[in-house]
C-alpha cells in the first residue's frame, strides 16, 4: 500500500497528477526514483518543465443554467491547441464545474473534484497529454433572482466572451448589450465603478493638456469637466452609445426595455499576459548563420 506522504512527494517533484502518482510508485513498489522514471517514461512528468511556459492563446466560454451563469477562461501557447477538441472539452467542463460549485477563488476552484482527483490534477494530466502548458487563469459566477435575466455573447468560437446581468427587461435585451460590450469593449458598468485614482489620474493628464493649450483657469475648468465626461463615455458601458443605435446611451436602450444594469462581465482571451514575441525569419536566419 502505498501512503498518501509518498505520492505528495512524488507529486511535487514531477507536477503529475495525484493519480498518476499513485499508479507509478504502486507500478514501482514505492521506489520513488523508480517511479520518476516510470513518469518520463509516460510522457506525465513533463507538465511540470512547461510550468514557466507563457500560455496567452486559448478559449473563454460562458454557461448559463437556471439561475447560476458564469464565464472562463482557460489557456494555453498555440491558437492549434485552443482549436483541440480534448481542450474544448476541458474548457466546458471546467464552465460546468465552476456553474455548479458556489467557489469564489481560483484556489477553491482548482480543488474541485474531478475524475483525475481535483480541477487541479486534470489540469497537470491535459498538460502532459497535449503537450503545452494549460492554465485555468479566471472565472467569474454570478446567480441572477427570478426577476433578473442573464444574456450572453460569445464571439470568434471563444476568443471573447461576454456575461450580462440585468434587472427586469429580457434575455435577448441582456444579450444586446453582451453583443455591445464584446465590440466595445468597456471597462466598467458605471461611472461609480471607476477606481478614484484612475478618474484622478485622467483628470491630471487632461488639466496638464488644458494648461499646454494656453487656456485660461477657468476656461481650462469646464474643458476638463466635459473631456473626463467624454473619458467616461470610453471605459463605462451604461455611458457609451448602443451600437445598434447610437442615438440612445446603452443605459437608456435597457431603461426603455424596462430593466437596468447589474453587471457585465467581459473576457478576452489573454488579455493583459505579455505575449512571446517570435520572429520566424530572424529564428531561421540565426540557425543558418550559427
Amino acid at each position: 500500500m502505498v501512503n498518501a506522504s509518498l505520492i505528495k512527494e512524488l507529486r511535487d517533484m514531477s507536477g503529475a497528477g495525484l493519480m498518476d502518482c499513485k499508479k507509478a510508485l504502486e507500478a514501482t513498489d514505492g521506489n520513488i526514483d523508480k517511479a520518476i522514471d516510470y513518469l518520463r517514461e509516460k510522457g506525465i512528468s513533463k507538465a511540470a518543465k512547461k510550468a514557466d511556459r507563457i500560455a496567452a492563446e486559448g478559449l473563454s466560454t460562458v454557461l448559463i443554467e437556471g439561475n447560476n451563469a458564469c464565464v472562463v477562461e482557460v489557456n494555453c501557447e498555440t491558437d492549434f491547441v485552443a482549436k483541440n477538441e480534448k481542450f474544448v472539452n476541458l474548457v466546458n467542463t471546467i464552465a460546468k464545474l465552476i456553474v455548479d460549485n458556489d467557489v469564489k477563488t481560483l484556489q477553491e476552484a482548482n480543488e474541485l473534484k474531478t475524475a483525475e482527483g481535483t480541477l487541479n490534477d486534470t489540469l497537470v494530466n491535459m498538460t502532459a497529454t497535449i503537450g503545452e502548458k494549460i492554465s485555468f487563469r479566471r472565472f467569474a459566477r454570478l446567480t441572477k433572482t427570478d426577476s433578473q435575466n442573464f444574456g450572453s455573447y460569445i464571439h470568434m468560437g471563444g476568443k471573447i466572451s461576454v456575461l450580462t446581468l440585468v434587472e427586469g427587461a429580457n434575455s435577448d435585451v441582456a444579450k444586446d448589450v453582451s453583443m455591445h460590450s464584446a465590440a466595445m469593449r468597456p471597462k466598467y458598468v458605471r461611472i461609480e465603478d471607476v477606481p478614484s485614482d484612475e478618474v484622478e489620474k485622467e483628470t491630471n493628464i487632461l488639466k496638464e493638456q488644458a494648461i499646454n493649450e494656453g487656456k485660461p483657469a477657468d476656461i481650462a475648468e469646464k474643458m476638463v469637466k466635459g473631456r473626463i465626461n467624454k473619458f467616461y463615455k470610453e471605459i463605462c458601458l451604461e455611458e457609451q452609445d448602443f451600437v445598434k443605435n447610437p442615438d440612445e446611451t446603452v443605459k437608456s436602450y435597457v431603461a426603455n426595455n424596462n430593466g437596468s444594469i447589474v453587471n457585465m462581465i467581459r473576457f478576452e482571451v489573454g488579455e493583459g499576459i505579455e505575449k512571446k514575441e517570435e520572429n520566424f525569419v530572424e529564428e531561421v536566419m540565426s540557425q543558418i548563420n550559427g
